[in-house]
């Protein structure tokens, strides 16, 4: 199936190039770089999957529901426009917001795909190439995942938002390799493991939660990627690349937090558009997945050295300074752990099945 059939937005409108500047690094040390980056690179071979067999693709979606998600996480739930729908018109709105979810989460791979490969171009030492060479495959393994989960199931696509375009090209079309680290690794991974982790931890159907817990199992390698390569390059920096790079993840968090909001639903649903967007930004449900977003990335901010008064003063405006002292390596531990008990489960259930 083509999904220029199944989009419900002209994706004409949405195609999308610009010059994405970067800089070839040959590097003729071969035994280059740290030794937990070549560990991680280990792990990152060990941990290969095929999407094909991990999971159990004649599993179907649920009907008017398809993730199996509570009203409580769509944004209007319980307002007065809630309860004037229909009940088919609460089903349309649950399932285009699910699609519409579905499909940013594909194009932000296909653009986790593009930036590692460009990763693996511009960064200076080999164990790092290395590395990032297996983070190639995962992202094409997510992109993979995602597309099946949207052409079998689901039948249905969104094009990319522009938020989201905007954000990948911010990071791909600067020449420094630490950009594309500190924009992907950090701040576009950060948001994605917040909305993957509400699906894997919220949905009762099966297939779509186990998707975001096998994708969320990779994400957890490439976070500490980011992490182990930047807090090594930053201290070397001088106060004016700093503050540089400050700005940028200023302004990428506000932008984060005020324009990821779906407005392409709402624009397709008949209600008024500009009440949806604000009812949306101040619901509990936006407010509880900008409070999962910062848990991803204010710790890490803090622990690479991009925590000077300009970020401070921006996260703690945000009212999120306290998320600095999260613990990072449980929520990994964690992260690695939920995709394992979904590995158990469905080992458990085809055990069940032989006998």
């Amino acid at each position: 199936m083509t999904t220029q059939k199944i989009y419900q937005l002209p994706v004409e409108v949405t195609n999308w190039k610009f010059d994405g500047a970067t800089e070839i690094a040959f590097n003729w040390e071969y035994d280059d770089g740290s030794a937990d980056l070549l560990n991680l690179y280990e792990k990152g071979k060990q941990q290969q999957w095929d999407t094909s067999t991990r999971l159990d693709w004649s599993q179907e979606l649920f009907e008017g529901n398809p993730m199996g998600m509570g009203d409580e996480t769509i944004p209007i739930y319980g307002s007065p426009f809630w309860e004037k729908m229909t009940d088919k018109e609460k089903d349309w709105l649950r399932f285009n917001l699910q699609c519409h979810s579905i499909c940013q989460f594909m194009h932000g791979e296909q653009g986790a795909l593009i930036a590692t490969a460009k990763i693996v171009n511009t960064v200076p030492d080999m164990n790092s190439k290395f590395y990032a060479a297996t983070q190639v495959m995962d992202e094409a393994r997510h992109v993979e995942t995602y597309k099946r989960l949207i052409h079998e199931k689901f039948k249905s696509a969104y094009p990319i938002t522009d938020s989201l375009k905007n954000l990948l090209e911010q990071t791909l079309s600067d020449r420094r390799w630490d950009m594309t680290y500190l924009g992907m690794q950090v701040l576009i991974e950060g948001l994605a493991l917040a909305a993957f982790q509400r699906i894997r931890d919220s949905a009762k159907n099966n297939l779509a939660a186990a998707v975001n817990a096998y994708v969320m199992q990779d994400e957890a390698r490439h976070v500490t990627f980011g992490r182990m390569a930047l807090r090594e390059y930053y201290p070397h920096l001088t106060d004016a690349e700093r503050a540089e790079r400050e700005e940028f993840t200023v302004e990428a968090l506000y932008f984060m937090r005020d324009r990821f909001n779906q407005a392409e639903v709402w624009m397709r649903s008949g209600l008024p558009v500009k009440e949806m967007l604000e009812h949306a930004y101040h619901s509990g449900a936006m407010q509880q997945f900008r409070t999962r977003l910062f848990t991803r990335i204010v710790p890490i901010l803090k622990e690479i050295g991009l925590f000077g008064p300009k970020v401070q003063k921006a996260l703690g405006d945000m009212g999120v300074m306290g998320y600095a002292e999260i613990d990072v390596e449980k929520l990994i531990a964690n992260d690695l752990k939920v995709a394992d008990d979904f590995d158990a489960k469905k080992f458990v259930k085809e055990a069940i099945a032989a006998e």
